[in-house]
């Protein structure tokens, strides 16, 4: 990711959708980008887990887990199978767990904060829709930008790759 997503912000203003303040980074990685993989889940984690088990080269997993702060959607088991699956990074909108583990891998991770309680699997959860939430609206193969300052979305189309 060569601009910051300040920089991005000023070239396109008119249009950049910007998530809310709240966000923490918790993976190794504090600058990502790539195409978004939505996924919409409440306290499991199903959807998350099958996602990050696939390739993930150039891409950004976008997860609306509607705020909850009960439980994790993603620790380091999962965490580590998205790194060792190429993905750029993860954008929870939601908890994790493990993060001193996660501080430690090469994976961009923001999330609202942590919690040691894990999710439930009961395969509930849905993947390729288009996302809102925290004042940001997503959509499958959207550009996303996560860095110190925050993340920002581009229709794919606005950033010359459509």
């Amino acid at each position: 990711m060569a601009e910051s997503t300040c920089d991005l912000y000023d070239r396109f203003e008119g249009t950049a959708r910007v998530a809310d303040a709240g966000f923490r980074d918790f993976g190794a990685r504090r600058r990502f980008s790539g195409a978004a993989v939505t996924v919409k889940c409440f306290e499991d984690n199903s959807r998350v887990k099958e996602l990050l088990a696939t390739p993930g080269q150039g891409k950004v997993l976008v997860v609306d887990g509607g705020g909850s702060l009960r439980a994790a959607l993603m620790g380091d088991l999962i965490a580590q199978s998205a790194v060792k699956n190429g993905w750029e990074g993860v954008v929870i909108h939601g908890a994790v767990r493990d993060c001193a583990v996660l501080a430690t891998l090469d994976l961009g991770i923001k999330a609202l904060d942590t919690i040691p309680r894990k999710t439930v699997r009961n395969g509930e959860g849905q993947a390729g829709l288009t996302l809102t939430f925290a004042g940001l609206r997503v959509a499958p193969g959207d550009r996303v930008f996560a860095d110190e300052d925050g993340i920002l979305v581009l229709d794919p189309t606005e950033f010359g790759e459509g």
